[in-house]
């Protein structure tokens, strides 16, 4: 064990003319003094009491602080010895690969969106869910609807977090992700040269996954409110959708939308993919009823561990009416597929003793803030954001393909990697013009270097095209 930190050690100084509230300004020194290494993972941090004396500030400006650093996972509590500093991030930033090119040759700030944020996660927990997972005999043949405590820990977790039921007219099945799942879901279901209507812009995995199986992938307007229903067309047999938060714009539908779109569903004979891909990450209001709660009879709800916790587990999960569940193991045990027990046994052991429901609130506790420093960013610059206060990213609106071309071309060329939205389209039409700024695969230090760049590449193009 490190000694304690002195407290003049700490380099604090408080400027109460910045309109930064006091907590942000102690928790950005301290942030500041663990990543220039004055303070080291181990180093016991002095007691809010002390520390707000020192400072000369309320005793609740130290406490909202520190429980701020604890919600982002730098630092921890002891019972009876003191909080402790348990993260000190090396200055290598998470950086994401220049499209075309190789690791080694270019590297830059990943601020794309769908990336999980893994700095909320507790490493003891992690380590523990993993030793738990290997602690089983290896297995001679799987279960291929899933291992039955990986099923039973979803199903709490669906029932806690989603308000979502899985009875007697629904089965679940674990997956080996979102896009898995659509595979499997378009190879069971749909004929080859059946027709999938799809939002646009969407989550092109999925539609690559439909593709892959031989579906074509019918293109569908989106507005302020997500899948535009009234524009759905009479050929397609199913619908692929993302209704918590539209995928990438950001839309939360409306309950009137969702109700014409299981009314839709049941008149023209066709099911209803609904990916909830990030729907435990709503942390401005209470999420509205998902379509697998209202009709589970045509509603197929696709969830995954990859966005709230990480893609190593490589599993997720499948709720659909019974006779859907039953064609999706028919084509497993036809083609020999289906999700790795491994992924699956870490989940149930994550979730066993409460660590997933901790999880998830750090999480929904860390992300705001990370929102809230992008919005003031851009807000800044003369920028604003569209889409829910939910979820890991946000859409910048721009004017043109070309000012959206600009900002990448830009962030690019400082480090920074932007998602245009041209990449999200389907089809040659398009209405929507941005950027997708993503929030949870850098570091909290790496976010606070990246965010002016991305702010200021998003920014200069607008003026150059006025």
């Amino acid at each position: 064990m490190r000694r304690c930190t002195v407290l003049d050690e700490l380099p604090l100084d408080l400027d109460r003319d910045r309109p930064e509230p006091l907590s942000v300004q102690v928790a950005a020194g301290l942030r500041h003094a663990a990543t220039t290494g004055l303070l080291h993972s181990g180093d016991r941090l002095p007691s809010s009491r002390a520390l707000a004396g020192r400072l000369g500030v309320s005793r609740t400006v130290v406490a909202a602080a520190y429980d701020q650093l604890h919600a982002e996972g730098w630092i921890s509590g002891k019972l009876g010895s003191g909080t402790y500093l348990t993260t000190a991030p090396a200055a290598v930033p998470v950086r994401a690969a220049e499209p075309g090119g190789t690791d080694a040759e270019r590297h830059l700030f990943d601020l794309g969106p769908g990336a999980p944020c893994t700095e909320t996660i507790d490493p003891a927990a992690w380590r523990r869910a993993w030793r738990a997972a290997a602690d089983h005999s290896p297995l001679v043949r799987k279960d291929r609807a899933g291992e039955p405590e990986f099923r039973t820990a979803v199903t709490a977790h669906l029932l806690r977090h989603r308000g979502l039921g899985a009875g007697s007219d629904t089965v679940l099945l674990a997956t080996a992700g979102t896009s898995s799942a659509v595979g499997e879901l378009a190879a069971a279901l749909l004929r080859p040269g059946a027709a999938v209507a799809m939002e646009d812009p969407g989550y092109q995995r999925a539609a690559g996954a439909f593709a892959a199986a031989g579906v074509r992938v019918l293109p569908v307007p989106v507005d302020a409110h997500g899948l535009r229903v009234d524009l759905l067309p009479a050929e397609a047999e199913a619908v692929y959708c993302t209704p918590a938060h539209q995928f990438p714009l950001g839309a939360r539908m409306p309950a009137a939308r969702r109700v014409d779109l299981v009314e839709h569903a049941r008149r023209s004979g066709i099911f209803v993919i609904e990916d909830d891909y990030d729907g435990e990450l709503r942390y401005d209001t209470a999420p509205l009823p998902l379509l697998a709660a209202m009709a589970p009879d045509v509603a197929v709800h696709l969830g995954t561990t990859s966005k709230i916790l990480s893609p190593s587990l490589g599993v997720g999960w499948l709720l659909a009416a019974p006779e859907i569940a039953a064609a999706v193991l028919d084509y497993r045990e036809r083609t020999g597929t289906g999700p790795s027990p491994a992924g699956q046994r870490v989940l149930a052991a994550f979730a066993a003793h409460g660590d997933l429901a901790r999880h998830l609130r750090r999480l929904r506790r860390a992300l705001p803030p990370r929102r809230a420093l992008i919005v003031t960013e851009l807000r800044r610059r003369g920028l604003g954001v569209v889409g829910d206060d939910a979820g890991s990213h946000v859409v910048v609106p721009v004017d043109s393909a070309e000012t959206e071309e600009r900002a990448v071309a830009a962030g690019q060329a400082r480090g920074v990697a932007l998602d245009g939205l041209a990449r999200h389209h389907l089809g040659p039409h398009r209405d929507h013009f941005g950027v997708a700024l993503g929030y949870t695969a850098l570091s909290w230090s790496d976010l606070v270097a990246a965010v002016p760049i991305a702010a200021e590449c998003l920014a200069r193009p607008v003026a150059w095209s006025a």
